[in-house]
């Protein structure tokens, strides 16, 4: 029999190629993901008035970084009227699953019920875009989705919700429940100004950066990034209303609008967190 000798150099080759070809791959795969969120992102299913916001809210941008893929199980908390579910649902449709984990109903809180009823009002109206929805609570006796299910948890500006109402730890560990080792969470949360004390209850509607990361680490997550994305370093945190003298919400009325305006929404910080995978 015939010893057959193999070139190192042909195997470093071979490898080389096939290592080459995975990379291309995934590059490939990322692409057609990152075209397919701009494509939901550009639909004609959002509104003129939801795509204006782009501009302080970078969906594109905060979701990327967030790690998303269309096959993720995804939670996002206090969905609200669905800004942002009218991205990720239509997203995840097809291979992914999204829950949706809302505010517990209030009738006190005629905000919260409108809220409430115009989320029931979009799902109803267009199921075929939006798919199987799951549609859980954030509450200390449900869980938003099965424990140890999700890729990613994503919380938009409600820290200091659950901050005024001194839920925030619960808040914090039934979204730790929820995500799968390794696991991710995203938080964007308007950002105090960190020379200031923190009102515990964050009456202004602003937290401090270092203020959530410790609330974070606290319910077992470790930090894993931050990013600027969703700064504005023309907001000086300082209004009579809080943030929400500030857009969408522009309390004060007439009262110095144009001034408010031309600020736009308020600066966040973007924070990616993670379980341990151990």
């Amino acid at each position: 029999m015939i010893a057959i000798r193999r070139s190192p150099a042909l195997f470093l080759l071979t490898l080389g190629f096939f290592t080459l070809a995975s990379l291309v791959a995934r590059a490939e795969d990322t692409q057609a993901q990152d075209d397919r969120l701009k494509q939901v992102i550009a639909g004609d299913h959002r509104s003129e008035e939801n795509k204006a916001r782009d501009q302080y809210r970078h969906p594109l941008e905060t979701l990327t970084f967030f790690g998303i893929g269309p096959d993720m199980t995804v939670v996002e908390i206090y969905p609200g009227r669905g800004w942002y579910t009218e991205i990720l649902a239509p997203y995840l449709k097809d291979s992914g699953t999204f829950y949706a984990a809302e505010h517990p109903g209030d009738p006190s809180y005629e905000a919260v019920q409108r809220s409430l009823q115009a989320f029931e009002q979009k799902m109803k109206d267009s199921p075929e875009l939006y798919g199987d929805v799951k549609r859980t609570k954030l509450t200390k006796d449900v869980d938003i989705a099965p424990p140890g299910s999700a890729d990613l948890v994503i919380t938009f500006r409600n820290v200091h919700s659950w901050m005024g109402s001194g839920t925030e730890s619960e808040a914090f560990a039934a979204m730790f429940k929820a995500l799968k080792p390794g696991g991710v969470l995203g938080v964007v949360q308007h950002r105090g100004d960190p020379s200031a004390a923190q009102d515990p209850k964050a009456g202004l509607g602003y937290v401090n950066e270092d203020y959530v990361i410790e609330l974070a680490k606290k319910a077992g997550f470790e930090l894993a990034e931050k990013s600027e994305i969703n700064a504005n370093p023309k907001d000086t945190k300082d209004y009579p209303d809080g943030v929400w003298t500030l857009p969408p919400s522009l309390r004060l009325g007439d009262k110095d609008r144009g001034k408010y305006v031309a600020i736009g929404e308020s600066d966040r910080m973007t924070l990616k967190f993670v379980k341990p995978a151990s």
